[in-house]
């Protein structure tokens, strides 16, 4: 997993409340069995017409389709992100379509976990923070945000200026880019000594490889 510790982005404004994860990356979708490939579909409902890509058209009035957000990879939505189902396909769409970062006052919990685990950082600011953000991304063309979570704050160069919290263990996975494979193979030299101690163990790890 891609380690995360600053990053500087165009921010884009999705001005919606309860933005599930059928929305995000609706069902038809989900018949891919890698993490890649999702970007393209994302938020598919809000941005084509018709019932396939095949024979979907791009409507071209969706705000991720507005040329001057087309590199942008800060995202700042409405309340309730990402509700929904447990899908995680809806972090590999974000991530696959170049997001780093999803501002939001508050996340569903199995999305933000989903996130956590795949190098997507959400950040919880408050309503009145994420309005402000979502102003000035409206109005300021090339609209960026500086996100540091070393120091855990979100700043423009422009006046705006905050900080925001996560516990240690999330913060440590990410700047490390760990997701849970990861935090295991930190143990490596303690499984392994385990192993050599328990011969069966060591069968088994060989019946499984062969």
């Amino acid at each position: 997993m891609q380690p995360f510790r600053k990053h500087t982005g165009v921010v884009v404004p999705l001005d919606k409340v309860n933005v599930d994860t059928d929305q995000i990356i609706p069902k038809q979708f989900l018949k891919r069995i890698e993490r890649t490939g999702f970007g393209e579909f994302l938020f598919y409902d809000w941005r084509f017409s018709g019932d396939g890509k095949e024979f979907g058209k791009k409507i071209g009035d969706f705000v991720l389709d507005a040329p001057r957000y087309a590199k942008a990879s800060i995202l700042v939505a409405g309340k309730n992100f990402g509700c929904g189902s447990s899908r995680e396909h809806a972090v590999w769409a974000l991530a696959d379509f170049g997001f780093r970062v999803v501002i939001a006052s508050s996340f569903a919990d199995i999305f933000a976990n989903n996130s956590l685990k795949n190098g997507l950082l959400t950040v919880r600011l408050n309503q009145e923070q994420v309005a402000e953000i979502m102003r000035r991304s409206k109005e300021i063309e090339n609209y960026q945000l500086n996100v540091d979570l070393e120091t855990l704050r979100v700043e423009d160069g422009r006046g705006f200026t905050t900080t925001f919290a996560m516990d240690e263990f999330s913060r440590h996975c990410l700047l490390n880019g760990l997701d849970d494979i990861g935090l295991t193979l930190q143990h490596e030299a303690e499984i392994a000594a385990y192993e050599a101690k328990h011969p069966a163990c060591a069968e088994m790890k060989v019946i499984l490889a062969g």
